[in-house]
């Protein structure tokens, strides 16, 4: 069954904006340690938990951040949808102007629009990236033609993307790029943002990661410059032994896209079954470079696979915000579930919790 059909959707929604929350918060302390450090502070196994950072478990970074405000951006533009108010990217660049704001200022102003604004805790600097401050702080909205940052293809567009993939209808692949170029305008960077919204989607409609891997191959061939990033997915899908650091470490550090999605896509193939989501998400981070992106990119593909309850309770119940998460989901499950019975939406005051952008 597809999309907001399925019996599930509302648990795979949970699932990816959670897991990505916990692959994140699991990384999020190692990040920018080499693996013989990690090894060297946590034993031969590496980290195996949720560990401090800045004096508390469980803290999320700029990626969770800005996939959240995707999100939102993403229920804005369908509650205004049938208005045309505006094209969906130039909603979207809208909530990564909120985001902005979240890292200019110590806490949010009683005039901030909506509610995932006004919440206290997402005003954390967590060392965001360098192209999203510019791409945005730049004026104008990046497209195609006139991307952001044109030879800028880390890894800061591919890890706010998964909720694109969450939407049940349209081009996941071509909407994630076109909100990609707002920041990073390398065809690595934005193409492997494309890739993976699509194999989110496809996870969310009950593909195996095997089949929506392939298929973002055989889209990824219709666009220009996709080489790297085929590259990339092609060595994530052949690594051959026993799931190891080293072998992560054979697909790069994760700090450009391309790299950032092979590894989590090899991390997240480790499981055969929803319990194996625990060492997935351990393996995603353990390794020497961006383990937060890596393991939030891995727990986006985990939960979008395998839904809520596959998470590590133990885990989901020390992250930051998880309330706050929690309620977006069931608000982006909600709202594209009314869109695709014809439904006007949810009932209430939903276009005060999602204003005009």
């Amino acid at each position: 069954m597809e999309g907001a059909e399925n019996p599930d959707y509302r648990g795979r929604v949970r699932g990816c904006l959670l897991g990505g929350a916990v692959g994140d918060a699991l990384g999020a302390p190692i990040e920018f340690l080499s693996l013989d450090r990690i090894r060297a502070d946590h034993g031969p196994a590496g980290v195996t938990g949720l560990e401090a950072m800045n004096g508390e478990r469980g803290l999320v970074t700029d990626d969770t951040q800005m996939t959240l405000f995707t999100a939102e951006g993403l229920i804005r533009a369908g509650v205004r949808e049938d208005c045309g108010v505006r094209p969906i990217p130039s909603v979207v660049h809208g909530a990564y102007l909120r985001w902005l704001d979240t890292q200019r200022y110590e806490g949010p102003s009683p005039e901030a629009s909506g509610w995932l604004a006004r919440q206290p805790w997402l005003y954390a600097q967590r060392a965001p990236g360098n192209a999203c401050i510019t791409g945005l702080r730049s004026e104008g909205v990046g497209t195609l033609d006139r991307p952001k940052n044109p030879n800028s293809k880390g890894c800061g567009a591919v890890m706010r993307s998964a909720p694109f993939g969450l939407v049940p209808s349209g081009d996941p692949f071509r909407l994630a790029v076109e909100c990609a170029v707002q920041t990073h305008g390398h065809p690595s960077g934005y193409l492997a943002a494309g890739a993976f919204a699509l194999i989110v989607r496809r996870l969310v409609d009950g593909d195996g990661l095997p089949d929506a891997v392939q298929r973002a191959l055989r889209a990824l061939a219709g666009w220009p410059g996709n080489g790297e990033v085929t590259a990339a997915l092609r060595a994530a899908v052949s690594a051959a032994g026993p799931p190891s650091a080293e072998r992560v470490e054979s697909l790069g550090a994760g700090w450009v896209a391309e790299e950032a999605l092979a590894i989590a896509v090899y991390c997240a193939l480790t499981p055969h079954h929803p319990g194996g989501t625990r060492e997935a998400l351990l393996l995603a981070v353990n390794h020497s470079g961006d383990s937060d992106s890596t393991g939030a990119i891995c727990g986006n593909l985990l939960g979008a696979r395998y839904g809520e309850a596959a998470l590590p309770p133990d885990w989901v119940g020390q992250i930051e915000g998880r309330d706050a998460i929690l309620k977006l989901a069931d608000d982006f499950a909600a709202e594209f579930a009314a869109r695709l019975r014809g439904d006007a939406g949810p009932p209430g005051r939903w276009a005060d919790r999602y204003p005009d952008p």
